[in-house]
């Protein structure tokens, strides 16, 4: 069978047939026999896709919510052969990976022949075709000249697997020729051509292939996975590590793990102990052979295993057993464990980590075209995997040249780990996937309108976009929707105090009339001040607008702002009796900004507006609120007062403008006289509290020295307040006038009683008590009160005999007790102040006989030496009870020892001579 294959590619290039064309019809190869069908399958060139389509991927029923994801599509330009014909229709999800179809010489390459495999190494690309040539490449697709590209074809069939070792020095290649090659770049000293004469599908080169000492060990796969090692004599020995349940398909090494496929599952074989880690049993697909579909395998670490094949995804850690594990069962130290597995929508083509528990697979989509019924575009899907289950990150639906008559094994996946680069491949096209970077990031979002998400990504990491650049694309895009509130508090949150970016901008909204979403957010900061022109054309436009909203501004913005005077003539061309209170208004405060207090004042008093009393204590204008007084208190009574008070306007002043307004008299009056001691106004005040306030009135008479009484009582007398006349008279001297006034017309007898009380005057009484004679009721109040002021007698004495008085025994009963008392009470004070007197007298006479002390420490009282000397004729010592000490002979008079000359006063007690 393999020998007619080979035949048959020799026959078809004699005759000079492109095996890569495509068959018009079953006509052009009808002398070939059966077999030249699978030359065509491999070899046969498909025509590029034209169709863009978007694909919505659903994750599993297994997730709690079901999330939608768009996927991205890479469509032709007009030229297909341009590096820049891979381009992504627009959506919403943010891509993981940007593509670039691989152009310069691999165009030619493409042109005549069809990829069958691929390696990459950091510093180039090996791609086999179904020509079983082998071609070197730099990462743009230019070719590299090397001993390989130089050499005819390794191989006479599809070249099935390319392995590099991690120095990029030797590359192993296998065919169905059964043929396996070892190539060095730079020397031939290590070439192998090894003839097995069986179909290999797998080769994996020890990735220390050049490591001196390492054997140039290579691993090979046919219905057994055999390891060859170089011998001392330059030969080959071969060792058996496992025996395959079919052909061996795929084969990855890393370290001392070798991960491979059979036709029945996947094994991962230990080197340094020379055993099987484990078996996985890969299950059948529905439709299908298991062996219809290539196993992808790849390492993403020392320990990680990732293994694709039909349309699960398995992801393999080994990890090292328990020692005791180890020890008492004989067991492998390293045991291959699954912490993942997950079934997708689509075949897989090919699969390589991404980020921790992130995944990049190649798919290949189960559905079919429903019109044309070909193959849909393969898919790069970017998986977030859990220990059941994923989350689609991001899909990418790519247009590969000839897309619509590929299978699931025509596409291979390849990655550069480090790098984060992916290659896909198919037949007739590489395209190189790769991380969005920053930049691109950016681009992307300003692209798709995502503005806030670009600069945050600017503010987390950098590049080339500044943050004002994309500032000012947001802004314009906010524009654009109208969105003008939300521009402004853009501008203030990225331009800040930055006065030529405000100034540059604001200009936008201008165009747009907008200025009034702006002003809010302006600076009007001495740190940042702008143009005036730009604070007038804000303020212009509320003018036009919005009236209210420029009073407002007016209000709020310092002048020192924008030319106050540019504004006022504003105001006066733009004047209108619709708003003519609000630009009044707007005219005072620009006026007091202009330091034009007159007009300021006469605009404030003819709006009757509050903020005059602000203005003028404000910038203490009281010279000119003399002539409007009336006025200020019209408008606020209180505030005006009080503003009056302060002793910047003279109360003479006060008084005189308010001479026709009594009222406010009052008012200013009654509050000034609670400020102030001064009493010159108080002749004004009984006036004005008889009139509007009557129930201080007495109270202010009684506090009150600075009125003429005998006006006051007039002014009570013709008002007919009672209690102030009384007060007044009896200020006056006539108590038995108010003592009439209080009986006839207050009619009040305690206060009678209580007036001739505080009196005490022996006349006032015997009035009241004949005024009381014929009234028994009174009669009875004043026997109830007047015990201990006057003689009961003369009361009981006025009652005429038969008179009927209610109360009256219990009257005078209360009364007789009370004198009784009274007098009890006085005998008991008479007693006590008796026997006070005769102890006190006791306690002095005792004092006084007591004896003095006489120290060395006295002086004499006259001579001022010490009262006690020594001297040979004894001197005599007088004391008095004043604490005194004196010489006898220094005393003027000696025989006069009743007062103490130095303090001149009547000797207390007795005095003693010794």
């Amino acid at each position: 069978m393999l020998l007619g294959k080979t035949f048959l590619l020799i026959v078809l290039r004699a005759l000079r047939i492109d095996s890569h064309r495509p068959f018009g019809s079953r006509e052009a190869f009808c002398f070939v026999c059966g077999v030249c069908v699978y030359v065509v399958c491999v070899c046969q060139r498909y025509p590029i896709g034209k169709k863009k389509q978007n694909r919505h991927l659903a994750l599993s029923d297994d997730h709690r919510s079901l999330v939608t994801v768009k996927r991205r599509t890479m469509v032709d330009s007009h030229d297909p052969e341009s590096a820049e014909s891979c381009s992504l229709t627009e959506d919403d999800v943010e891509p993981k990976l940007k593509y670039v179809r691989l152009s310069n010489d691999i165009k030619n390459i493409l042109s005549e022949e069809a990829i069958s495999c691929i390696a990459v190494h950091p510093r180039f690309l090996c791609l086999g075709t179904h020509w079983g040539r082998i071609h070197m490449l730099d990462h743009q697709g230019n070719c590299v000249h090397t001993v390989i590209n130089r050499k005819e074809n390794a191989h006479i069939l599809s070249v099935n697997r390319i392995s590099v070792d991690s120095r990029g020095e030797q590359i192993a290649t296998c065919s169905d020729d059964g043929k396996v090659i070892i190539s060095g770049l730079y020397t031939d000293e290590n070439n192998q051509v090894l003839s097995t004469g069986k179909i290999i599908k797998a080769v994996e080169l020890d990735p220390n292939h050049n490591r001196s000492g390492s054997g140039k060990r290579f691993i090979i796969g046919d219905n057994k996975l055999v390891m060859y090692e170089k011998t001392f004599l330059k030969g080959l020995k071969s060792t058996i590590l496992s025996d395959s349940e079919g052909q061996v398909t795929a084969i990855k090494w890393n370290g001392q793990f070798v991960a491979w496929a059979s036709s029945l599952g996947i094994h991962v074989y230990d080197l340094n102990e020379k055993c099987s880690l484990g078996f996985i049993q890969w299950e059948e697909p529905k439709e299908g052979k298991l062996t219809d579909y290539r196993c992808n395998l790849n390492w993403s670490n020392a320990t990680t295993l990732l293994i694709g094949w039909v349309d699960t995804v398995r992801i393999c850690v080994i990890r090292k057993r328990n020692a005791v594990e180890v020890s008492t069962r004989n067991l492998p130290v390293h045991i291959v464990d699954p912490m993942s597995t997950f079934q997708t929508d689509f075949f897989i083509c090919g699969i390589a980590p991404l980020e921790t528990n992130q995944l990049v697979v190649l798919g290949y989509a189960k559905e079919r075209d429903s019109e044309t019924n070909k193959a849909l575009r393969p898919i790069l899907c970017v998986l977030q995997y859990n220990a059941s289950d994923y989350i689609e990150i991001c899909t990418d639906s790519l247009s590969m040249r000839g897309y619509e008559e590929y299978k699931c094994d025509d596409y291979h996946l390849d990655c550069l780990i480090d790098e984060n680069q992916y290659f896909i491949v198919s037949p007739k096209d590489v395209v190189v996937a790769n991380l969005y970077e920053t930049d691109d990031r950016v681009q992307w979002l300003i692209e798709h309108g995502k503005f806030e998400q670009a600069m945050d990504v600017i503010a987390t990491h950098g590049g080339k976009y500044s943050l004002i650049t994309v500032a000012r694309l947001y802004l314009d895009h906010l524009l654009s929707l109208q969105h003008f509130d939300e521009a402004a508090r853009l501008c203030q949150r990225v331009f800040g105090t930055d006065k030529q970016l405000w100034e540059e901008e604001v200009y936008k909204f201008v165009k747009v009339k907008q200025l009034r979403s702006v002003s809010s957010y302006i600076p009007i900061t001495d740190a940042c001040k702008l143009n005036p022109h730009v604070y007038e054309m804000v303020l212009y436009e509320y003018l036009q607008l919005d009236p209210n909203g420029f009073l407002q501004l007016v209000k709020e913005w310092p002048p020192r702002l924008y030319n106050t005077k540019a504004v006022i003539n504003a105001v006066n061309d733009h004047f209108n009796k619709k708003d003519a209170n609000i630009l009044l208004e707007a005219l005072a405060i620009l006026y007091t900004h202009e330091k034009e207090f007159d007009r300021a004042l006469t605009m404030y008093l003819k709006l009757q507006h509050k903020d005059v009393f602000e203005l003028i204590t404000t910038y203490e204008l009281y010279g000119m609120v003399k002539d409007c007084i009336v006025q200020l208190i019209e408008l606020d009574s209180e505030r005006a007062i009080a503003m009056l008070l302060k002793d910047k306007i003279p109360a003479e002043d006060v008084v005189r403008e308010l001479e026709h307004c009594e009222q406010y008299l009052y008012r200013y009056l009654d509050a000034y006289d609670k400020v102030t001691s001064n009493e010159k106004f108080h002749w004004r005040l009984v006036n004005l509290y008889a009139r509007y306030e009557p129930d201080k009135l007495l109270s202010f008479l009684k506090r009150s020295n600075s009125y003429p009484i005998q006006e006051a009582y007039d002014i009570c007398q013709g008002l007919k307040f009672y209690p102030e006349m009384v007060y007044l008279l009896d200020k006056m001297g006539s108590t038995r006038e108010a003592l009439t006034i209080i009986m006839h017309n207050l009619q009040d007898v305690p206060m009678a009683i209580d007036f001739c009380k505080e009196h005490d005057d022996m006349d006032l009484w015997n009035d009241l008590i004949n005024e009381s004679v014929d009234k028994p009721h009174v009669m009875t109040k004043l026997l109830n009160s007047i015990a201990g002021f006057i003689n009961p007698e003369l009361l009981v004495d006025k009652i005429k005999p038969g008179q009927d008085i209610e109360g009256l025994k219990e009257s005078i009963i209360k009364m007789l007790c009370g004198y009784s008392l009274q007098v009890s009470i006085q005998e008991g004070c008479n007693q006590i102040l008796g026997a006070d007197y005769f102890d006190m007298h006791e306690r002095l006479v005792r004092v006084q006989q007591g004896a003095l002390c006489v120290t060395p420490d006295h002086v004499c009282g006259v001579c001022r030496r010490d009262i006690i000397v020594k001297d040979n004729m004894k001197t005599d010592i007088v004391m008095f009870n004043c604490r005194h000490y004196f010489h006898e002979p220094c005393l003027l008079d000696k025989y006069n020892l009743d007062i103490c000359i130095v303090c001149n006063t009547k000797k207390l007690g007795s005095t003693g001579t010794f």
